[in-house]
């Protein structure tokens, strides 16, 4: 795999878990009971972003380095796919 190609997919997986970790431990300032004056009370209390980032890279690089080990090892053909959704028998 292409060095440009890689980072290109490791921008997409880390976009892609960056919005599955975004909501985790979030509580909005209805809920914690500070809601600043003028702002929604549904918006987060703490958001915690540095956190978050730190999670989605680490999670990131897990998903990245499993899905580049089955690409490069040949772990799951491209006709397993087929053979798993019906397609082919």
């Amino acid at each position: 795999m292409a060095l440009t190609t890689a980072f290109a997919i490791y921008f997409i997986v880390w976009w892609l878990v960056l919005f599955a970790v975004l909501p985790w431990g979030v509580r909005s300032q209805h809920e914690s009971g500070a809601v600043v004056p003028g702002s929604d009370p549904g918006a987060p209390n703490l958001p915690r972003v540095l956190r978050k980032l730190l999670w989605t890279t680490l999670i990131s690089l897990v998903v990245f380095a499993l899905g580049t080990l089955v690409y490069e090892y040949r772990l799951i053909a491209f006709d397993d796919f087929a053979t798993w959704i019906g397609i082919k028998s």
